[in-house]
């Protein structure tokens, strides 16, 4: 339970070979590649013996298979905007599959041929939808002149002139009265909005300045009219043509639905291509020269058996060679990634390790040391053997009837394991969904509350603390252990053993003075946390060159002591959470339980459900929050910094389907 000891491989195939090789090491999803391409010391022989290799960049199929992964995405999309609603969930469920059987299952010519007639009916749906729009909007601006029974365009006279125009409800009148004070002009009103007027203006020609001007000064908004036929007729014809229209589109629909069940193929492909695409961008950190190829990366020493047994299946023998080393002093400083290997119970709990920072190389993994008291405060927090019933169920059958992506699967899983707490506290608390456990069965009594929420409230916070205590000394005795592993022994003391004598000693007092009243437990206590603070005051002096500036550091750290207040008086929140998300519980059933009888066994039963749900989300994130606020605060600040790299392995994106090297029965 540890970082996994990394080493580097270096693989050396022929370059016929090549697309196997790297999907063999895709699928098996356990090497991060080197970039061969990048200069620095552990590279001097590619340069030295390859110089020519990197020249040129090698041509590779990554634009078209991003292009191909396009068309793709337009194609899915369409038939998922477009197919019939019954067909929108068709497309692929998520399986573990090896790389290779995904690979071997889809036929690319087939397929081509599927992609380019799915984006020949897309271009005739948008080409229909376009017409559709355009006659749709020919019918609405037809609408307005729709009492008109003369073309416009066809209104010849040698002493008359038309004009078409609306103009908005508040010039109306004062329009008219103008035009018809001034002119012998013919008014009709054609077509009523609830803001502007249709008109349409008949008057002489030698009247047109007149009009003109007052067109002006009313704001009032010519229109032209370029249609052939009068509106009535054109109505009727665009009328007819939407008819037609619609009896297109609806089969173009119909044929675009008996195509839905293609989505399957199309998400299938999208996987295979985006596999291959990751390949593609590979090709570029190698070394490909004339003949050869060579391809170096990072691997997990417990990964090592796993990769020459794959190889030599898929691969045979004779067709790579391979050699690991050790990785060099500067590589472990500068470029080797972070792989954590812990027990499977503990590894869920990675997440908050990453979420944090991933340890360095050579640093100690911090997970397996934090999962046992997240563990704890986590079920402290939540505490119901209801909600941890519930988080059970869910966990369970969400990982039995479906496959869950990885990052999703691992949170499942983390959920899993914290319901088992939740409901053992929720035994030590005495709350089902808030209610208490019965104090007697069958005349049998049972120990129930072993702490009570209401009356036992100091022990819990004591409780609290105590905890907090014993992480805050565990924290101490790693950063200890580490220090200790680097030979640095006065840093062990001063930065580890020290504080816990202190705190120790501290305790001791306490409980001879407060509790057991012992004379010599106070005495003992006293001196251990005398001589602790000692070495805090005295080892940085040895330490520095400056005698004085050794002083004044160690005087400033022993004043951290006060920090240990504020850390120990954090983990109160473990009663408070605890405390608060019972009595919520509770005060959620009693608010039903005064409800009259209908309304109790009616809406109350919704109402009920709802409130426990919401008890249940604001509960587990309170939970979740602050047992990580504690780990990254109160605890990794004793012993753990942090800032290493990820590891990042050739794999796929596994956007549809988990891929397994070995697929699990």
């Amino acid at each position: 339970m540890a970082v996994s000891k990394i080493e580097k491989v270096s693989i050396i195939l022929e370059k016929k070979h090549l697309e196997d090789v790297l999907q063999v090491l895709q699928g098996l999803q356990a090497i991060e590649v080197r970039d061969l391409s990048e200069k620095n010391a552990s590279n001097f022989w590619v340069e030295e013996y390859f110089s020519e290799a990197f020249e040129t960049k090698q041509k590779t199929n990554e634009e078209e298979i991003t292009l191909l992964l396009s068309k793709i995405n337009e194609a899915s999309l369409f038939l998922q905007r477009n197919g019939a609603i019954n067909q929108k969930n068709s497309g692929l469920h998520r399986q573990e599959i090896s790389l290779q059987e995904l690979e071997e299952q889809f036929a690319s010519e087939q397929f081509s041929n599927k992609l380019n007639h799915l984006l020949h009916l897309k271009k005739e749906w948008l080409s229909l939808q376009e017409k559709k729009e355009t006659l749709l909007e020919k019918e609405s601006w037809l609408s307005n002149w729709q009492y008109l029974d003369v073309n416009p365009s066809e209104f010849h006279s040698a002493g008359t002139q038309m004009t078409l125009g609306f103009i908005r409800e508040t010039s109306q009148l004062d329009f008219i009265e103008a035009i018809k004070q001034r002119t012998t002009t013919y008014i009709e009103e054609l077509f009523h909005h609830p803001n502007e007027t249709y008109l349409g203006l008949i008057y002489l020609k030698e009247e047109t300045p007149v009009i003109e001007e007052l067109v002006s000064a009313f704001h009032f908004t010519k229109m032209d009219y370029s249609y052939p036929h009068s509106p009535k007729v054109e109505q009727e014809q665009v009328k007819e043509a939407l008819a037609t229209l619609y009896q297109t589109e609806k089969d173009l629909s119909s044929t675009i639905t008996e195509h839905a069940s293609q989505l399957r193929e199309l998400q299938w492909a999208e996987e295979v291509f985006l596999a291959q695409l990751e390949r593609e961008k590979i090709k570029n950190q190698l070394i490909q020269a004339k003949h050869l190829t060579i391809i170096q990366g990072w691997l997990a020493v417990e990964d090592k058996k796993k990769l020459t047994e794959f190889c030599t299946q898929r691969l045979g023998n004779q067709t790579v060679y391979m050699s690991f080393e050790e990785p060099t002093t500067e590589e472990i400083g500068t470029e080797i990634p972070t792989k954590l290997k812990n027990h499977p119970l503990v590894r869920p709990f990675e997440m908050l390790t990453e979420m944090y920072s991933l340890p360095k190389y050579d640093e100690i993994d911090p997970t397996p040391w934090m999962a046992p008291f997240y563990f704890v405060f986590f079920g402290m927090m939540v505490a119901d053997i209801g909600y941890g019933l519930v988080m059970l169920l869910g966990t369970v059958l969400a990982q039995k009837l479906t496959v869950l992506p990885r990052g999703t699967a691992r949170f499942v899983k983390f959920f899993q394991i914290l319901a088992i707490p939740t409901i053992l506290w929720g035994f030590i608390y005495s709350s089902f969904f808030g209610m208490s456990l019965p104090n007697k069965v069958l005349g049998i009594p049972l120990p129930f509350p072993i702490l009570s929420t209401t009356d036992d409230m100091q022990t819990i916070l004591l409780l609290s603390v105590l905890f907090g205590f014993i992480q805050i000394l565990v924290g101490l005795f790693v950063a200890g252990k580490e220090h200790i592993k680097r030979k640095d022994y006065l840093s062990a003391v001063n930065d580890g053993f020290s504080w816990q004598g202190i705190l120790i000693g501290i305790a001791l007092v306490a409980v001879g003075a407060l509790l057991v009243d012992s004379q010599p437990l106070m005495i003992i206590g006293a001196s251990i946390a005398g001589i602790s603070a000692l070495a805090i005051l005295v080892i940085p002096v040895i330490q520095s060159p400056s005698k004085l500036k050794g002083a004044a550091k160690g005087a400033y750290n022993l004043y951290n002591v006060t920090g240990y207040i504020g850390d120990l008086v954090s983990y109160t929140r473990l009663m408070a959470l605890g405390i608060s998300g019972g009595s919520i519980a509770s005060a959620f059933n009693l608010l039903v339980a005064f409800m009259p009888p209908i309304a109790r066994f009616t809406i109350g039963i919704l109402l009920i459900f709802v409130l426990h749900a919401l008890n249940i989300f604001l509960s587990l994130l309170g939970a979740y929050v602050h047992g990580a606020r504690l780990q990254y605060v109160e605890y990794f600040g004793k012993f753990y910094s942090g800032g290493g790299r990820p590891f990042y392995p050739l794999k796929t994106a596994e956007k549809y389907m988990n891929i397994e090297h070995k697929k699990k029965n």
